[in-house]
């Protein structure tokens, strides 16, 4: 099942925790709404969640931070003592930290006579949770978007225990311990089964670590008035949430007179010795994506069997890229509406040459498609070229005349690979995704995606001069999709919608989307052993049910 089940129900547009803030704020002092009545809406807004999805709840464990959030979850304690529910209010932090609205949300808990307690940990075995266990919801309203850094220890100790209660839990705003911005977990974070977004949709929730906290996201925009929906804090998104909804235009209805040369011609180049496998792939996923001819520029032990499989793609043994075979690759380029290569290229002598001819004769009138081993090899041929800049004393040499920073490209790595192309290490991709890709784009320019649970796709921001490269995120597909083969699958959809006229981003949008929504589709019988090659049926289907 897609992790985002619910993702047609949220907004498109995406915010870090600081705009957010802006936006809090702009309804505070220009719409003139009092915090403390943005603060009741979002309480009233999470219990009606928790009544809806667990309407035989009687008691309810809210767990309350020192700042807002905790303010949230205080608010929700007196909601829910007013509707006769039972109510224990827990508090692992101190108290005295509490101030304006967060405050005054505790004192009327307390006129309430609501207990307030604390949290510690010799107090959390008082509470007999087999007593309390199906009817009883844990509110988390710990920490919310301002979480950075090292957890304190009462906090940390406070999120293993709401983990080791086994009850169902309602995150206000965001799971604690969750990053809002780059969706990295800290060392311990609270596992919701419903997380209640408020006022703007925050982007740490849909990649990265995310979605292993949130569980199902509801979003509430507080019924902020026009002026403020309006606003330019509102229009000043941080990314855009993207989703097979968002391509359903892009593939248009072929006309009646159509032909195969309307439809474009996809060259994939790959499949060194023993990685046939990867470039066949790519090279019926670009068939079954409606690209009108597919080619496939191979090693020679390969053809045969490849033609069993699928004589529909025009099989051609390349040996000698730099020698004798050198004119066919010219000459199968120069056909080309786009050139695939990456799926299963190697790192072999072959590999280099491949690259070399590809990289020479598309210059910047065909656009390639780059995966896989290409990006390893261009990520060695920018640390060579980086490295001969700073013994001869120039600053750099790796830019458009290398060849290595084009816009007529789109690059596709996973976290390992993109660590490599930006020099970084892991732990820096995996650390902030959204910087990654962004800094992708513009060093090597082009359309970028950044692959793994919530993709992020990067791309020049074409109407202002200057502006920072435009991020979207995809909420399509599921763990089933970790397995060889998709990454291959998908270049080759790539190339098939650049070849039937596409621009480089509807393309990659495009084929993200569709990719994702066909591995949901497949997930049907169980994400667990799903094959690359499970999509393609999908594929064909969704590619013609869009139009």
């Amino acid at each position: 099942m897609n992790r985002f089940v619910f993702s047609t129900r949220l907004p498109r547009a995406l915010y870090s925790a600081e705009q957010v803030r802006a936006i809090d704020r702009y309804a505070i002092e220009k719409a003139g709404i009092p915090g403390a009545e943005l603060m009741q809406r979002a309480a009233s807004v999470v219990l009606n969640v928790i009544l809806q999805r667990w309407p035989q709840a009687r008691r309810l464990l809210v767990v309350c931070g020192t700042g807002n959030n905790g303010g949230d979850g205080y608010l929700v304690a007196a909601l829910a003592g007013m509707q006769g529910l039972s109510v224990r209010v827990l508090e692992p932090g101190a108290v005295e930290r509490l101030s304006g609205d967060a405050l005054s949300a505790r004192q009327r808990v307390l006129a309430q006579g609501i207990s307030c307690e604390p949290l510690l940990a010799v107090d959390t075995e008082n509470i007999e949770l087999k007593e309390v266990h199906g009817d009883t919801v844990v509110v988390d309203a710990l920490l919310g978007i301002g979480m950075r850094g090292e957890l304190r220890p009462e906090y940390r100790d406070a999120i293993n225990w709401i983990n080791a209660t086994g009850l169902p839990v309602v995150a206000v705003d965001i799971p604690s311990g969750l990053n809002s911005d780059t969706g990295v977990a800290a060392e311990v974070v609270v596992r919701a089964a419903v997380t209640v977004c408020f006022i703007g949709l925050k982007q740490g929730l849909l990649t990265a670590d995310g979605p292993d906290y949130t569980g199902e996201i509801v979003f509430h925009d507080l019924a902020l008035p026009d002026i403020v929906l309006q606003s330019k804090p509102v229009r000043a998104v941080s990314a855009t949430r993207i989703d097979v909804h968002s391509v359903a235009k892009l593939l248009t209805r072929r006309r009646p007179s159509t032909h195969k040369g309307d439809c474009g011609h996809v060259l994939v180049v790959g499949g060194d010795v023993g990685y046939g496998g990867a470039a066949l792939m790519a090279a019926e996923a670009a068939a079954r994506s409606g690209a009108g001819t597919v080619s496939l520029l191979t090693r020679a032990a390969h053809v045969t069997a490849m033609l069993s499989r699928r004589p529909e793609i025009m099989m051609r043994a390349v040996e000698a890229p730099d020698g004798d075979d050198a004119e066919v690759v010219v000459r199968m380029i120069a056909r080309a509406s786009v050139v695939v290569i990456g799926p299963g290229l190697g790192r072999s002598a072959w590999s280099s040459a491949m690259l070399r001819l590809v990289l020479q004769e598309a210059g910047q009138r065909i656009p390639l498609v780059v995966d896989a081993d290409t990006l390893n090899l261009l990520a060695e041929k920018r640390a060579q070229l980086n490295e001969l800049a700073s013994g001869s004393g120039r600053s750099n040499v790796t830019g458009t005349a290398s060849g290595l920073h084009r816009q007529n490209w789109v690059l596709t790595p996973h976290p390992g690979e993109a660590a490599r192309l930006l020099g970084w290490s892991n732990e820096q991709v995996k650390a902030d995704r959204f910087a990654a890709v962004r800094r992708l784009q513009e060093l090597w320019g082009g359309a970028c995606l950044l692959k793994g649970a919530g993709s992020l796709l990067c791309f020049e921001a074409p109407e202002v001069e200057g502006a920072a490269p435009h991020i979207e995120l995809c909420t399509e597909g599921n763990p089933g999709m970790a397995t060889g083969g998709m990454g291959d699958v998908l270049s080759g959809m790539i190339g098939a919608f650049i070849a039937q006229g596409l621009s480089l981003a509807d393309s990659l949008r495009c084929a993200v989307c569709i990719h994702g929504e066909s591995a949901d589709l497949a997930a049907a019988a169980g994400e667990r052993g799903m094959l690359a090659t499970d999509l393609l049926q999908y594929i064909r289907q969704l590619v013609n049910n869009s139009q």
